[in-house]
This record gives C-alpha cells, sequence and structure tokens, in this order.
C-alpha cells in the first residue's frame, strides 16, 4: 500500500468530495458564491460588458439571465435540497444525484457564460430541467409525507421554470422585448421564492437570537402577513403578463414593495436587532421593497430607469438575502451557534456598497472613478470573503477561520 503524498493527496481528494456529497448547500453554497463572484467582475472587467460568442443576442440579457438563473439557481438549489428534507424529516438527497442537478446547472453555465447561441437550446433544456427536477422532487416529498408545507415552493420554481423557458424562447426566435419579459419575470419569481424563504427563516432565526437555548418562542410574527410578499409579486407578475398600463402596474409593483418593506418591521425585536442575522435578513427584504416601489415609479414617471429598480431589487434584494442565507445556514447546517464573524460581516457590507455604487448613477450622483469596476470589485469581494470564511466548516476540515462575534 502507498502512502506517499500522491496517495495522501488522493485520499485527502475523495473525502472532499465525500464531504460535498453530504448536503446540498456543502455543494451549491461555494458554487453559487463563486459564480456570483466572478461572473459580473469577468463580464466588466474583461468581456467589457460584452460577452464572447454572442452574435445577436444583447450582452445584457445574457448578463441578466446568468445572474438570475446561475448565480441565484445555484443557491436555490442548494436551500431546496438542504431545507426541504429538514422540513419534512426526511433524508436529503446525497452523493449522484447532487452531481448530476450541478452537471446540469453546469451545462446551462457553459452556455450562458460565453453566450454560445449555436447550442443555446442545450443550454435552455439543462436549465430547464434541473429546475423541472426539484419541481418533481418536491412534489414527491410532499406525497410521500402528506403535507402541503412545500406547495408554495412548488408553485414558484414551477413558475421561475415557465419564465426561463419564456426568456430564452425569446432568444431563440431572437424577439428580445419577449427575452427580456421572460427574464426579468424570472427575476421576479426568485422574489417570490426570497419572500416564501424569508417567511420561513426569519421565525426560527429570530427566536434563537432572542432564546439562544431553544427553550422558548418569544418570537410569533402575524399569521397573516407571512405570504404577503410573494402574494403581491405573485399579482403584480400576472398584471405584467397580462400587458397592464404603466400606471396600474406600477402601482402593484409599487404595493408589492411595501408588502416586503413590512418584513424589515419583524427586525424589531429590540437591542437584538442589530445582530447581523437579524439585519441581513432585515435589509433582503428592505433592498428588495425598495427596489420594487423604485421600479414601480419608474413606471408611473420618476425621473430615473425602471432598471435601476430591478438594480436593487435583483442585485440588492436577491444578493443579500442569498448571502445571509449562506451566513446563517452555513453556520446551523455545520453544528454551529448563531454568531457571524468580522470576515462574514464586512462582506455582507461590501455587497450592499457595491448595490449603492451600482445605482448611484442613476440618480445623479457622480462618484470619481470607474464606478461600474469598483461595484464589481465590492460584489466580488464580498462573495470571497464569505467563502474563504465558510470554507474549513463545509469542507468538513475545521469550523471558522476566523473569530466569531455577535
Amino acid at each position: 500500500m502507498s502512502c506517499g503524498p500522491t496517495a495522501h493527496r488522493r485520499t485527502l481528494t475523495s473525502g472532499l468530495w465525500a464531504t460535498l456529497s453530504e448536503e446540498g448547500f456543502r455543494l451549491f453554497f461555494p458554487v453559487a458564491a463563486l459564480y456570483a463572484a466572478f461572473y459580473p467582475l469577468l463580464w466588466i472587467l474583461a468581456f467589457g460588458l460584452g460577452v464572447p460568442l454572442a452574435e445577436t443576442v444583447p450582452p445584457s440579457l445574457w448578463h441578466a439571465h446568468e445572474m438570475i438563473v446561475g448565480a441565484f439557481g445555484a443557491a436555490l438549489i442548494g436551500f431546496i435540497t438542504t431545507a426541504a428534507p429538514e422540513w419534512t424529516d426526511t433524508e436529503p438527497p446525497r452523493g449522484a444525484w447532487l452531481w448530476r442537478l450541478l452537471a446540469l446547472w453546469s451545462v446551462g453555465r457553459g452556455v450562458g457564460f460565453l453566450g454560445w447561441e449555436d447550442i443555446g437550446l442545450i443550454g435552455a433544456l439543462a436549465d430547464a430541467l434541473w429546475m423541472v427536477g426539484l419541481v418533481g422532487w418536491l412534489v414527491h416529498l410532499s406525497l410521500q409525507r402528506r403535507t402541503d408545507q412545500l406547495l408554495p415552493f412548488v408553485f414558484w420554481l414551477a413558475l421561475l421554470a415557465i419564465c426561463t423557458a419564456v426568456g430564452r424562447f425569446g432568444f431563440h426566435v431572437d424577439s428580445f422585448e419577449l427575452a427580456s419579459k421572460g427574464i426579468y419575470l424570472a427575476g421576479f419569481a426568485f422574489l417570490g421564492l426570497l419572500g416564501l424563504a424569508l417567511s420561513r427563516i426569519t421565525v426560527p432565526v429570530t427566536n434563537l437570537v432572542l432564546d439562544p437555548s431553544e427553550e422558548t418562542s418569544p418570537f410569533r410574527p402575524h399569521p397573516g402577513r407571512l405570504h404577503l410578499a410573494p402574494g403581491l409579486v405573485f399579482v403584480a407578475m400576472m398584471g405584467e403578463a397580462a400587458g397592464l398600463s404603466d400606471a396600474v402596474s406600477g402601482f402593484l409593483w409599487c404595493a408589492a414593495g411595501a408588502a416586503f418593506m413590512d418584513r424589515v418591521a419583524e427586525g424589531f425585536i429590540g437591542r437584538e436587532a442589530l445582530r447581523a442575522e437579524i439585519l441581513m435578513l432585515a435589509g433582503s427584504s428592505a433592498l428588495a421593497g425598495g427596489g420594487l416601489i423604485l421600479f414601480g415609479a419608474a413606471r408611473l414617471g420618476a425621473f430615473w430607469s425602471e432598471v435601476s429598480g430591478l438594480h436593487v431589487a435583483f442585485m440588492g434584494g436577491l444578493g443579500v438575502g442569498t448571502y445571509a442565507v449562506f451566513a446563517i445556514a452555513g453556520l446551523l447546517h455545520t453544528d454551529q451557534p448563531l454568531g457571524l464573524s468580522i470576515r462574514t460581516r464586512f462582506g455582507a457590507n461590501c455587497l450592499v456598497a457595491a448595490v449603492a455604487l451600482r445605482v448611484a448613477p442613476d440618480f445623479g450622483v457622480d462618484l470619481p472613478g470607474p464606478m461600474y469596476a469598483v461595484a464589481s470589485l465590492l460584489w466580488t469581494a464580498g462573495f470571497l470573503l464569505w467563502l474563504v470564511a465558510y470554507w474549513p466548516a463545509i469542507s468538513g476540515r475545521g469550523n471558522l477561520g476566523d473569530d466569531v462575534s455577535a
């Protein structure tokens, strides 16, 4: 038997692959963080806001698609495959099941990252398969456990798959108006999923913050508002699909944004509201809600563009929400107590600063320097800081890489 350096490296590698295959978050959170970190950076600094192989599809549409379906899509796979088994008290998918999902996701990214239009249908099919696969698995769990608690996620995942398919069909037939609508609706579907996720995450996390012993549950949200934000997002999406006037759709999006802002109030829990976990969850809702209100106001005649609101909602709301899930679930699912490291908290601040710099010129704030490049660097730094801090725990090689503080 060989005990040399090569055999040792082989053992470490096989052990790492096995660890990453234990639960969805271990595999997909790092993948999502890496893609979220480097794709926008390369798009701006290396590709010059272009896509290498795109011929007819506008690069901005490829960029939006890859951030929504690519970066946030990988985070969604990791979240669903980890949280759904926990909610239903079933075994999580492991091993080959997870690697197949990653393979499908990777095929889609190989097409989207380069804007490889010649094989665009292959990428579209791969993305559709992982989305439909998640829907089918959630339906199976629901039937197995005879529960309806996963059905809202089934609905929104199916809606995400439909909107994504509409966008890719627009790519295929060179109808960029249809493609744009499909991609933006996919982003709104993600906001619906974000609202659902926040309603599930905020309650146990807040109770854990208020009572680390878990002997009591001092925080009890108003049950009638749990699904208000996703519900109003769906109403506004239906208005968008129906082609309602700018005035009507503008008010609908403002209402959906207000529902997310209502969730911010759940963070008012006394001095513990300053805990990083609570601030990130509330901040995600605030950015999602604020972005939708800005989007709706643009429809009603405000001086900024609709894209400005979309960046705040998608880049801010979805970005910070994804980061919050990475940070909180990364602790709880590696059997560590709440309390975010300085590095993790600084990474969250980097993301918020990136959003602010990205939209500042849209609101007449002209700062010196290459604003988009600096924003992309801050965005990259945020996700890489999370990955560096959490990799030892996720890979099974230790705890967090720096001191933890509330």
